[in-house]
């Protein structure tokens, strides 16, 4: 038995975190924010909850205190929130996480980061010997700054790092990939910007069996791994299954790339201006990751942990679009 904290313990990937690390009988705490609803779901499990944030440097020391094994999965995980709350929560708190781990002296610091820090070049296949790319958008930039913070530690203080880069992560209980794309098909609201862009997804317990992995395999240990269902498919073919799976017309409306990305640019423009909170129908990020054409490869984590997807992306694709089915339509646009 180990004895584990999880940050973002109430999100999509945390729920899971958090289920796979009791039925493997670990002691698990989580750190929540006050008033967090998703606390008395996993309180259910039998997990410890503390009380506090991953902004505050004290809240994470007290939660780390006395655990083996962190799994980081706190972040700020939409494109469209103010700059400084990715500053204080993705890039902030990564540190604060380090810092309390160092002082811990845990065994193992697994961290969540995504496939975005490596760029948007569709000229190679993508695989963790790519140095990190900035964007100029504000999710994959914090991403990658909050990895630099933790290869820091690292490297200066002994920190024993383990990382996977998640794709498109889709399952049940996801909050913001399947769910958004589901709300647009459902209003019409949806339209594809580029003929063939190519999706990699990954299913959520294929991710949180290579987390689980590298919490423990020594071999992990200032590594970082990419992770998919070992195969892709088009935009247009996991949409048409998201419509049929729901009863509705699927989606036949293009536009060019370029007019997609100057409406983002005006979208974002406007909701700046005039201060509107929702997250605007198109955005910039949005625009470019699912127009692309990106190639990625998890060879690395099959040749060096001997891992591979247990769950295929058809199994994976049916048993989501069974629990999508189950969901309220009005609670699909979450973020």
């Amino acid at each position: 038995m180990k004895k584990v904290l999880v940050t973002g313990a109430t999100g999509f990937i945390g729920r899971h975190v958090v289920r796979a690390n009791v039925e493997k009988g670990n002691q698990v705490r989580a750190l929540v924010l006050p008033g967090d609803e998703g606390e008395a779901v996993i309180r259910k499990l039998g997990v410890e909850t503390v009380t506090g944030d991953i902004r505050d440097y004290e809240s994470v020391r007290q939660a780390a205190a006395g655990r083996e094994i962190i799994f980081h999965c706190a972040a700020v995980v939409t494109d469209w929130a103010p700059a400084k709350l990715f500053k204080e929560v993705t890039v902030g708190g990564a540190e604060n996480v380090c810092r309390a781990a160092v002082e811990a002296g845990i065994s193992r610091l697994v961290d969540i980061s995504t496939c975005d820090v490596f760029g948007t070049s569709e000229s190679v296949v993508m695989d963790e010997t790519l140095p990190l790319q900035y964007w100029g958008e504000p999710y994959p930039d914090a991403k990658i700054d909050a990895e630099k913070i933790m290869r820091r530690y690292h490297e200066e203080k002994g920190l024993p790092l383990a990382m996977v880069y998640p794709l498109w992560v889709y399952g049940e209980g996801d909050q913001t990939f399947v769910p958004l794309l589901a709300d647009a098909i459902i209003k019409k609201e949806l339209i594809f910007w580029r003929k063939g862009a190519i999706v990699w997804p990954t299913y959520i317990d294929n991710l949180v069996d290579l987390l689980m992995l590298i919490s423990e395999d020594k071999r992990a240990i200032g590594n970082g791994y990419l992770v998919h269902d070992g195969e892709s498919t088009t935009l247009e073919e996991f949409c048409a299954g998201i419509a049929a799976a729901l009863g509705v017309p699927p989606i036949k409306t293009y536009i060019p790339y370029w007019a997609a990305m100057n409406a983002a640019r005006v979208m974002e423009f406007s909701w700046r201006l005039f201060k509107i909170k929702m997250r605007p129908l198109l955005t910039t990020y949005t625009v470019t990751n699912l127009g692309s054409r990106f190639r990625f490869s998890i060879e690395k984590a099959e040749r060096e942990l001997e891992w591979k997807p247990r769950i295929s992306y058809h199994d994976g694709f049916e048993r989501t679009m069974q629990w999508l089915k189950t969901m309220d339509v009005a609670a699909f646009k979450q973020k």
